[in-house]
């Protein structure tokens, strides 16, 4: 008896598993082989002049938009000449308020002469479902032009610095207004979001050492339509307006920065710029500096000189040497467009089917405990009732797929808070895979035991169960545990090897 329990649950596991890979898609990113050739370690600005040193004077000024205004602040560099440069700042997705993004940027540049600008980000039309980056650029091109009217400043030498997602939405800008002096793009992920996504998972799971089965889960979350619909921004492709940008442009990344392709993200900025001609283009990466370009918690002085230093150089600066400097960016492999899954492609879908297994088992012991309180109320006795043996382990199959989901879940939260904390926790990130997968193959072997006593029962010539509400109950649950059962496979809870 024993053999064949242990026997039919390695069939049943076989099955999972089968059914899991052929549900796809599997990731398997391509390494990037070659390294971005640098021209030399120091990151200094090449054609940069000695500069003076100005106070810096800080006022609020109003940004009216289409239909609404955000306000915005103003670093004015006090004493220096007429014709200063000016720079607006565009926010990334953690940020968003003038007061408090981009402070030690904008002190450095002020202090080096050039006026500086920092809007709040609109939000009325931002969302994490709903986010429009050429919609976005038209409000920030109003910044763009309040700056120019900004006493003392020049025109012509207005440029914008893009951080994050600002990376996307800074050479929207640039395209649309070719008078745009200049751009700076701090860790732009350069890719499509998705892709971007896709990457830094990948990325932030190799750092927290999770094991190989986890990684199944990158294009099948990744890869879908988002549940609810929107997320239409996920697709958005920045090449078209890379490569109209002539400006010259500043590029910067942090080598502790695993969320962006960092060798990936500057060679196709050079090769986009490259199709209209421009090779005004300067790249620096930063030692041990994150996506904020932060080193123990406070911006690079290093990246703070050189920025200051660039902008305040143009256009000698614009095509000095070198033009790629700085520590040695690793990135193991490229950033590509996702899979998509075959079957479960849209986002509803999937939530939908676990979310009906999930009712599913929930509803076959209510269905049997409503119709038990509404015989005891009436005085009538039962007329349906599940085979001795079988009720128990019914029950213990649908507590143990549940179980199992939830289980599943609560790992791969906190798995993601860990990679994005840039943590690693051996109890949590294998202990916890061990724990989704042996309550995985204890589900299974409570559906093995499940068919072993309904073997037994129909060959004594009994029922499985009797009427229509001990049917309905037993089949309910064990029809939801099932679609659990194909969700964990599909998730790689059954996946073979590690």
């Amino acid at each position: 008896m024993p053999f064949r329990i242990a026997g039919s649950t390695a069939v049943g596991i076989l099955i999972l598993a089968f059914i899991g890979a052929i549900m796809g898609p599997q990731w398997d990113p391509a390494p990037l082989s070659e390294a971005l050739p640098r021209e030399r370690v120091s990151t200094t600005i090449g054609g940069a002049l000695p500069r003076q040193q100005y106070d810096v004077r800080v006022s609020q000024i109003t940004v009216e938009l289409d239909g609404s205004s955000v306000d915005a602040r103003l670093m004015e560099p006090v004493g220096a000449p007429e014709g200063r440069p000016g720079v607006v700042f565009v926010h990334g997705a953690g940020t968003g308020q003038s007061e408090s993004a981009f402070g030690a940027q904008t002190q450095a540049l002020a202090a080096a002469g050039v006026v500086t600008l920092v809007p709040s980000k609109r939000l009325d039309t931002y969302s994490t479902s709903h986010r429009d980056y050429v919609e976005m650029a038209a409000d920030y091109e109003r910044s763009v032009r309040a700056l120019r009217e900004v006493p003392g400043v020049d025109p012509g030498k207005v440029g914008v610095y893009g951080e994050s997602e600002g990376a996307w939405i800074a050479p929207v800008i640039a395209a649309r207004d070719p008078e745009v002096a200049f751009v700076v793009l701090v860790s732009a992920p350069v890719v499509p979001p998705r892709q971007q996504a896709a990457f830094a998972t990948d990325a932030y799971l190799r750092n927290t050492g999770v094991p190989g089965g986890v990684f199944r889960a990158i294009p099948r979350a990744v890869g879908i339509s988002l549940p609810g619909g929107d997320f239409e921004y996920v697709d958005f492709d920045v090449a078209p307006f890379q490569r109209q940008m002539t400006q010259p442009v500043l590029v910067v990344y942090g080598t502790a920065d695993l969320s962006m392709p960092m060798v990936q993200g500057a060679e196709q900025i050079i090769r986009d710029t490259a199709i209209v001609g421009n090779t005004d283009i300067t790249v620096r990466y930063y030692e041990n500096a994150n996506h904020g370009l932060k080193v123990d918690g406070k911006v690079s002085s290093v990246f703070l000189r050189d920025l200051a230093d660039w902008v305040a150089g143009l256009p000698s600066t614009a095509g000095a040497a070198p033009r790629i400097a700085g520590a040695d960016p690793v990135q193991l492999y490229a950033a590509a467009p996702v899979p998509t899954p075959r079957w479960l492609g849209d986002g509803d879908v999937v939530l939908g089917v676990a979310v009906v297994g999930a009712g599913l088992v929930a509803l076959g012991p209510v269905i049997l405990l409503v119709a038990a309180a509404l015989r005891r109320v009436r005085g009538q006795p039962s007329d349906s009732a599940i085979a001795p043996g079988m009720a128990l382990r019914t029950w213990l199959l649908g507590a143990l797929s549940l179980l199992t989901v939830g289980a599943l879940i609560w790992y791969l939260l906190a798995v993601a808070r860990l990679a994005l904390g840039y943590e690693r926790n051996v109890w949590i990130v294998q202990g916890g895979w061990l724990a989704v997968r042996v309550l995985g193959i204890a589900a299974v072997v409570a559906g093995v035991l499940l068919i072993e006593r309904a073997r037994r029962v129909r060959e004594s010539g009994a029922a499985i169960a009797r009427g229509a509400v001990a049917i309905g109950s037993f089949a309910t649950t064990v029809l939801g545990a099932a679609v659990l059962l194909v969700v964990l496979a599909y998730w790689g809870v059954y996946q073979l090897g590690i």
